[in-house]
Parts: structure tokens; C-alpha cells; sequence
């Protein structure tokens, strides 16, 4: 609604039913699908304002609807804005979570010894690889983007980067769990574990959302 007008609660209330449709088949993030929703909002009222000058206000609120498009309609294309949107934000966690992984792992030569800074060291390339990707995935759907369209398969991708990220983070938790049962020095341990439980809570979560996103724009 743009600021400034005094209206009544119904007078939009066609316009209210039409984007409670559309908001209830978007998924993404929410600042994201709110922006759009906000933006398509203020588009509608301005028709509908400008319509009903000659016409019931009803039958104004039905024709900028039509005008702009059907839920079906617009879905599409609001998905895919909404989808490139979760790639980023997947990319983002990526990049802020995986670091935890490398201080993890000086945790544990810490805490237990060698050995176990060893058993991270697979781990710290497969989360240098998932953060090498995270960018690469964030140069492509940022300015990049604006001269080359994003394929479609990159937010499927940048799911999966997420994903094996979070499979790394959850194996780390798994290692500094065992470090910490058999070290002297384990509430170190222990709280490096719940860390990197609770990072790949997130991180897998996130990247969750990114592949139901990517299905839904490909319609797979």
C-alpha cells in the first residue's frame, strides 16, 4: 500500500484475495517475496485507483488484475526472481559457515593432538571447494548476471554446493564429538561440536529450501 493514503480495511479486498494466492505458491526468501508481493501491491492500487474513476470499484479491482496477471499467471516468473534470490542467500551461508570448519579443526589438534587435526583435512578441502563454488555462484547471479543470464541449473547447483557443505559441517560436529569424549580438555571439544551441529542444522536447512526453489522454477 503506498504510504500516505487513508483507506478503509476492504476497499482492497479483491486485491488482498489475489496476493494471498500468489504469496501462498512463492517460496523463497521472505524479504524477498515481500519486496516483490509490496511492489505488486502498490502496482494494483494505482490501477485500481485509476480505474474505478469509471468503473465499480469491484469491477476496477478485477480489471487490474487482469491487466497485470492471474496468480498462474505470475507465478512463474516471480518464482525464478525469488529462486536466484535463495541461490544467493545459500552462497552467502556457505561462505560465513564453512571458516568455522578450518578453526574447528585447529580445535581439535588443540584439544586432542595431531591425530585428530588429521582427520580434518579431507573435510577442510571439501568445504574449500564448497566455499570456492559459493562464490563463483555469487559473482554469477549478482552483477555478472546483469550481462549474462543464469543457467538454469545454477540454483540446483548452488543446492547441492549447500548441501555438501553441510555434510562436511555435520562430520566435523561427529569428529570434535569424539575428541571430546576422549580428551582431557573436552568442554572445548564439546562446544566446537554443538558449534558445528548447530551450523549444519542451518546450513542444511537453507540448502533445502534452494533445491525446493530450484524444482519449482524448472517445474522438475
Amino acid at each position: 500500500m503506498t504510504p500516505g493514503r487513508n483507506v478503509t480495511p476492504d476497499r482492497y479486498a479483491l486485491l488482498d484475495a489475489h496476493l494471498t494466492e500468489l504469496a501462498s505458491v512463492l517460496h523463497g526468501p521472505a524479504k524477498a517475496r515481500a519486496r516483490l508481493l509490496g511492489e505488486l501491491r502498490e502496482g494494483l492500487e494505482d490501477a485500481t485507483d485509476d480505474l474505478s474513476a469509471h468503473l465499480d470499484r469491484d469491477e476496477a479491482a478485477r480489471r487490474a488484475i487482469r491487466d497485470f496477471g492471474t496468480p498462474e499467471e505470475l507465478a512463474p516468473g516471480f518464482q525464478r526472481e525469488l529462486t536466484i534470490a535463495q541461490a544467493r542467500q545459500t552462497a552467502r551461508a556457505v561462505l560465513l559457515l564453512v571458516p568455522l570448519l578450518f578453526l574447528c579443526g585447529y580445535a581439535a589438534e588443540f584439544t586432542a593432538g595431531p591425530a585428530a587435526q588429521l582427520a580434518f583435512v579431507p573435510l577442510a578441502g571439501v568445504a574449500a571447494l564448497a566455499g570456492l563454488a559459493a562464490a563463483v555462484l555469487l559473482a554469477a547471479t549478482g552483477r555478472l548476471s546483469r550481462r549474462l543470464p543464469a543457467p538454469d541449473r545454477l540454483p540446483l547447483f548452488a543446492a547441492w554446493t549447500g548441501t555438501t557443505a553441510a555434510t562436511a559441517l555435520a562430520l566435523s560436529s561427529l569428529t570434535l564429538a569424539v575428541a571430546a569424549a576422549v580428551t582431557s580438555n573436552w568442554p572445548l571439544a564439546a562446544a566446537g561440536a554443538a558449534l558445528m551441529a548447530a551450523s549444519h542444522a542451518h546450513l542444511a536447512s537453507v540448502a533445502r529450501t534452494c533445491r525446493r526453489c530450484a524444482r519449482l522454477a524448472t517445474g522438475a
